[in-house]
């Protein structure tokens, strides 16, 4: 009979001990990393207003109770709500996310680190009206940056070595980690406290990846990360009642994280929190498409071009060949049909037909009325995918961190044109310089959807300029995007 396991409380796990050290203790002093934030956050906002015009995303926002407001509770930009924190959580998260056209982070794990931004400015923008009506200052914008920048680096430095993909589990895990960290940080919760509430929600439960996948590809990965961000709000605020945490909740035996869901393996890590991962992050600038393809969707925009030149039509082509590195076939090559917007934005063939046919790709082009054009379909079938071990090496090389995809395009009479590289995409941290202004102008573009011209101007007026926005307190700022 073996030995009951001993019921001495342990020591809590020092990936617990490290993530609260880091919010509560370490100084952001890299400029680049600030203003990156800032342009991290014009474009995750500017992304959320344009999810506005869909309504499958407008549909799941607003109270839980319809009607309800909340006096000094946050708002969501581009909307009339004012709720309590969790909720605008996840309206912030929703939106932000449902188009998948802001930034990314590749690495063993990916994801998307500004989904964090839901779950962090609710919060702020709570707070302070909160403070504001008690007679006390507010927080800031360079709060809010602070703390875009710690979530980062949380979720982006445990993603550089530890897949979570590779277990089922979706890598929205780390944002709802990330924002518990940060927002029990902006909660004022002690050393202890943000330790419990971290465990709190390791120990949680995780989402499964079936909903970015076949057969089962849907919707819910455009909200999954509002309901990560939003439960980290409602965790923190547990801990800060003096709930207990798991301290071992990782590493206890049989009954901790890494074997229940890690497989027994515990994390590894490359590099300690810093800054690095805001600093490196990668931008959607060009395309709303799941970032493995983006370069695949500049080469394919240089096909439509050399084809209009020639006067050749996608009929002429017998066969485009994608070469590509590991992820990219493992998430996004895709044969059969697409069955909804949330398929077809996850389908690389997808996404290289499309440009070669139309010389575009918008969020529009995923809708049901682009999609049953049978030309999309019939090029499809046309696309392969094959692994390039070089690609998959630089994707993972920490100097370079590339995404590349080349396109060959072989025609029905037997001629190719020469093939076609691109290996770091227009909002890769080496594209910076080319790439800023046009996530500038991509930002003016998304105002205008919503707000009337003298709107636009404020709201460019304090984002563009980066003293300005810092010290902005934060209920002014959200104010500015109200409807």
């Amino acid at each position: 009979m073996s030995a009951p396991i001993s019921n001495v409380r342990p020591d809590p796990d020092q990936v617990l001990v490290d993530i609260a050290d880091y919010v509560l203790n370490y100084e952001i002093k890299s400029s680049l990393a600030y203003e990156t934030a800032r342009n991290c956050l014009i474009d995750t906002l500017g992304c959320g207003l344009e999810a506005l015009e869909y309504p499958a995303c407008k549909k799941l926002l607003g109270p839980i109770v319809p009607g309800t407001v909340v006096p000094h509770g946050a708002k969501v930009p581009g909307t009339s709500f004012q709720l309590d924190p969790v909720q605008a959580a996840f309206n912030i998260g929703t939106i932000i996310r449902w188009l998948d056209f802001n930034d990314t982070w590749l690495a063993a794990e990916w994801g998307h680190p500004s989904d964090n931004l839901g779950g962090i400015l609710a919060t702020a923008d709570w707070l302070s009206r909160t403070a504001v009506a008690a007679g006390k200052p507010p927080l800031t914008m360079r709060d809010v940056l602070t703390g875009m920048i710690k979530a980062h680096e949380i979720q982006g430095c445990i993603a550089l070595e530890n897949s979570f993909n590779k277990v089922g589990l979706d890598h929205v895990v780390l944002v709802k980690v990330a924002s518990t960290a940060v927002v029990a940080q902006m909660l004022g919760l002690d050393r202890d406290e943000v330790i419990n509430a971290v465990s709190l929600a390791w120990v949680d439960g995780q989402s499964l990846r079936t909903y970015r996948h076949a057969p089962n590809t849907g919707s819910r990965k455009s909200w999954a990360a509002g309901d990560a961000t939003s439960r980290a709000v409602r965790l923190a605020l547990i801990a800060k009642t003096g709930e207990m945490g798991y301290p071992s909740v990782l590493t206890a035996k049989t009954w901790g994280f890494y074997d229940v869901l890690f497989k027994g393996q515990p994390f590894k890590f490359q590099r300690p929190y810093g800054s690095y991962v805001m600093e490196n992050v990668l931008f959607k600038i060009s395309f709303p498409a799941e970032f493995h393809s983006q370069t695949a969707v500049e080469c394919a925009m240089q096909i439509h071009a050399t084809l209009n030149a020639r006067g050749l039509r996608a009929e002429d082509i017998k066969a485009i060949t994608i070469r590509t590195h590991e992820a990219c076939i493992r998430i996004i090559d895709k044969k059969g049909p697409l069955n909804n917007p949330a398929d077809r934005d996850h389908c690389i063939q997808y996404m290289v037909a499309v440009p070669v046919l139309f010389g575009r790709l918008t969020a529009g082009d995923y809708e049901d009325d682009v999609a049953r054009d049978p030309r999309i379909d019939a090029l499809r079938d046309k696309i392969v995918c094959v692994e390039d071990p070089a690609f998959t090496r630089d994707y993972h090389d920490p100097d370079k961190r590339s995404i590349a995809n080349a396109l060959t395009v072989e025609f029905v009479d037997g001629s190719k044109l020469d093939e076609i590289v691109c290996e770091y995409p227009i909002g890769h941290k080496r594209r910076r310089a080319e790439g800023i202004p046009l996530l500038e102008a991509k930002f003016r573009t998304n105002l205008a959807r919503m707000f009337p011209a003298r709107q636009q101007r404020r709201i460019l007026d304090v984002s563009l300029d980066q003293k300005t926005l810092e010290a902005m307190p934060v209920h002014e700022y959200v104010d500015l995007y109200v409807i």
